[in-house]
């Protein structure tokens, strides 16, 4: 199982911590990062094994990099102070990653983040498609938290935490968590010598988290509890988590070579079962769509999405992002799922091709109401 979780994994959110990139501190690890990228744009390429992965960076470090730029030695604790220093950070910590990926031939975007953006399902759905789309253009998004704008009430307060909502997010295959320590221990090994090493467990368990200490330095805000707790989100949405350090010789590529590197905590629920569960136990929905049967037998038979072209009708009063049912001619539910368009929107779309929908809406956008990946089908 340890072998085969990165080797077929499609999909890889990779999370990167600031005393890593920022070399504890002492400013942007132009080698590191360097090496990180050089194995990032192999897996896009599939050098190692032919097989092409969309790979997201989670990286922390502006903050860190910002106070090395503006002289401060502490890490400060006032939030207008935090998010100055993540703005003059932020700066380095784009261009470093924008100018190693595209040494190796690859596109880079980035993609800042804050909790209200995933709170709210519009902006979720917006964050989801925008990354999916580099995803499939071959770019590697480097995202971090916004800092500059978060308060206490919307911060993420770590990016472990950013790390597995992003590969909710995206439905990723597998969370890689790079650190400064090998993986998980039974105790702190700096303070307890019989400490032993976890090569494999349950993403969950709750006898991880007692194993789990407090923030490892001052330079960033997380610690093991916070990866543990990062590993236990991913695994809701059906990705497992490795915990590794982030200076294993070309960590990236021997995982996915199928090297058991770090800890392996497990997710139990497979990935697409995670989600479709996730919208089928929504039982307040904002409306409903009508669909004509040819439309009805291309959902239950074929597993297709939903295009607009086949709708006959549109009930209630939904937003972009809300979990609609879909209705047969008989008005009998069939299917429930993410509206990628409001209901007045989806009224206009009614019977209509994506060629017209430029014409009706004043913009082009996805090409089905509701994404087959985004949608559970009665009795499947």
């Amino acid at each position: 199982m340890a072998s085969s979780v990165l080797r077929d994994a499609r999909r890889i959110v990779v999370k990167v911590g600031s005393s890593l990139v920022t070399n504890e501190g002492r400013g942007l690890d132009e080698e590191a990062i360097a090496q990180w990228s050089q194995q990032l744009a192999a897996l896009v390429r599939g050098d190692a094994d032919g097989v092409r992965r969309e790979v997201v960076m989670v990286s922390s470090g502006a903050i860190a990099e910002g106070m090395k730029r503006l002289g401060w030695k502490t890490r400060p604790k006032q939030v207008h102070e935090l998010q100055a220093a993540a703005a003059v950070g932020q700066m380095g910590l784009a261009q470093m990653y924008e100018t190693k990926l595209r040494e190796q031939g690859v596109g880079s975007a980035q993609v800042l983040l804050t909790h209200a953006d995933l709170a709210d399902r519009e902006r979720y759905l917006n964050a989801r498609t925008t990354l999916l789309t580099l995803l499939g253009l071959g770019v590697v998004p480097v995202i971090n938290e916004n800092d500059t704008v978060v308060n206490d009430e919307i911060k993420f307060g770590d990016n472990d935490t950013l790390g597995a909502l992003v590969a909710n997010l995206v439905d990723a295959d597998a969370l890689v968590i790079l650190t400064d320590q090998k993986g998980l221990y039974t105790a702190d090994p700096r303070k307890n010598p019989d400490a032993r090493f976890v090569d494999e467990a349950q993403a969950g368990d709750l006898a991880l988290e007692a194993m789990a200490g407090g923030a490892g330095s001052n330079i960033g805000s997380g610690g093991m509890i916070t990866k543990i707790l990062a590993a236990k989100r991913a695994a809701g949405s059906g990705a497992s988590t490795v915990i590794a350090w982030g200076r294993e010789p070309n960590v990236l590529g021997r995982l996915v070579a199928g090297e058991a590197i770090g800890t392996l905590l497990l997710a139990q629920t497979p990935k697409k079962q995670a989600r479709k569960q996730w919208i089928a136990d929504h039982l307040q929905l904002k409306g409903a769509v009508s669909v004509d049967q040819g439309a009805a037998d291309k959902l239950q038979e074929e597993g297709k999405s939903l295009l607009p072209i086949g709708m006959t009708g549109v009930e209630g009063n939904f937003s972009r992002g809300d979990v609609i049912a879909v209705r047969n001619p008989q008005g009998l539910e069939i299917a429930r799922g993410l509206a990628n368009y409001a209901s007045a929107e989806a009224r206009l779309l009614c019977r209509k091709s994506s060629a017209e929908f430029e014409r009706l809406l004043g913009y082009s956008a996805e090409s089905e109401m509701i994404h087959r990946d985004n949608m559970i089908v009665s009795g499947h």
